[in-house]
């Protein structure tokens, strides 16, 4: 069969209802393309806006950390220091006991015990002249009295260490946690210029930016005032003024057949000293030890003080050298070797040391007042060679969403370069190479 051919009315209404089915279709398109390109739009807002807060934290963090680094150069600036200020005092030490035994040198020339002449026959013309030459250090141990110049400046220092320096560290090490802040928050506020609702409170009511994970409160310990003194010797090591002043001179001359070898001895003794209790000390003495003899000890050595000084710098500080505290202003009552048998141990037979100048400078009553060596900051033994921490942000981004971000920063310790000796180094506060850096290390693995 063959079917009727539709007429041509009928074929031109279906046309005209299929007309405009394909402009519906291509405005639900539209519409869909539009949806998805504000979607589109919107999610690139927020993955802007999260990329602009990453970066921002990350300066914002990088700043916190280079306040501490700051801070940790200033405390290694502020150690130095006090070991600087040590050594200058034990430099005023020395030259106060010089003073003194150049003063008391000078006496003992004027009253000829002993005469010029007799050190320069017997050890030479050069220590007679230099004998003689101690007039010109008359009354120079005023210097050197607690009420001196000399003693004067070093209180002057003693303050400094005590007082300044000590309280200035302490005021470093505790403002870092504020002044980190300060710095990180004005980073930020630089950051999002424009934006005041920056620092709204966030979920909670806590701050927008907060802290986690801080290392700053337990990095740092107070060391006792003992624990600087190798630092202060080994910086005092490289002053020759500070070095032992001994130098013992033999007379050439057989004196007695009894001990052929012996010979008279001028001994110059001197040392600067940080006792176990980190005060310092400076003793200068000279003696001509004559060698006599007797049928009832042999051989011995007279010694007569030339020159004497000793400086302390605390009231109940105690001469280590061979001494007693009161000894007699002459002999002329009683043989010295036979003195020395009755109140000493010492050892005039065959010693190396000048116990009766020793004597004289104990009495002389030149006393010092220090408060010792200062308790400093310094990092924790053992502890890691870096102190961080990581910073989290909260901030309302597009659409009102909350972006949430974290970033970690931390100082570190580092030589510019290896040292000398080739040892490793480790974090201290003695040296000045702590930097700043951003670590991902102290971020979990998902961020």
């Amino acid at each position: 069969m063959t079917s009727a051919p539709v007429p041509a009315s009928v074929a031109a209404l279906r046309s005209d209802h299929q007309a405009g089915q394909s402009l519906v279709l291509g405005m639900v398109l539209m519409g869909a393309a539009i949806v998805a390109l504000i979607h589109f739009f919107q999610l690139g807002q927020v993955v802007a806006a999260r990329s602009k807060q990453t970066h921002a934290l990350d300066a914002a963090a990088y700043s916190g950390a280079l306040v501490q680094a700051r801070a940790l150069n200033l405390l290694a600036l502020i150690n130095r220091t006090q070991v600087g200020h040590q050594v200058a005092m034990a430099h005023l030490v020395t030259l106060a006991s010089w003073a003194s035994f150049g003063a008391t040198e000078a006496l003992q020339f004027a009253r000829g015990n002993p005469p010029a002449y007799l050190i320069g026959m017997l050890f030479g013309p050069e220590h007679g002249a230099a004998y003689a030459s101690a007039a010109l250090a008359a009354g120079m141990d005023a210097l050197a009295r607690d009420d001196g110049a000399l003693a004067q400046a070093f209180l002057a220092h003693d303050a400094l260490v005590q007082g300044s320096l000590r309280v200035a560290g302490r005021q470093v090490a505790d403002s870092v946690v504020d002044a980190r802040r300060a710095m990180m928050e004005a980073v930020l506020e630089a950051s999002y210029a424009g934006a005041p609702a920056f620092f709204t409170p966030g979920d909670g009511g806590a701050p927008a930016l907060h802290i986690e994970e801080d290392g700053w409160p337990s990095y740092l310990q107070t060391h006792a005032g003992l624990s600087l003194r190798p630092f202060v010797l080994q910086a005092a090591a490289h002053y020759g003024f500070l070095k032992p002043r001994n130098h013992t001179q033999r007379n050439p001359w057989v004196v007695d057949a009894r001990c052929p070898s012996r010979r008279h001895e001028l001994r110059r003794r001197g040392a600067t000293e940080l006792d176990a209790q980190g005060l310092w000390q400076s003793i200068d003495t000279q003696s001509h030890h004559a060698l006599r003899s007797n049928r009832w000890i042999g051989c011995y050595f007279r010694e007569y003080a030339m020159g004497w000084g000793w400086v302390p710098t605390q009231a109940q500080a105690r001469l280590a050298e061979p001494h007693v505290a009161q000894p007699p202003e002459n002999f002329a009552q009683q043989d010295f070797w036979r003195w020395v048998q009755e109140h000493t141990d010492w050892n005039i037979a065959s010693g190396s040391g000048n116990p009766m100048a020793n004597s004289h400078a104990v009495a002389a009553g030149v006393r010092w007042q220090g408060g010792g060596l200062p308790p400093y900051l310094d990092t924790r033994q053992g502890g890691p060679d870096a102190v961080g921490f990581v910073a989290i942000l909260k901030r309302t981004g597009p659409q009102s969403l909350r972006i949430r971000t974290r970033s970690a920063a931390q100082a570190f310790f580092d030589r510019p370069e290896p040292r000398p000796d080739g040892r490793i180094e480790t974090a201290n506060l003695f040296r000045h190479y702590w930097q700043a850096r951003l670590s991902a290390d102290l971020l979990p693995a998902e961020d």
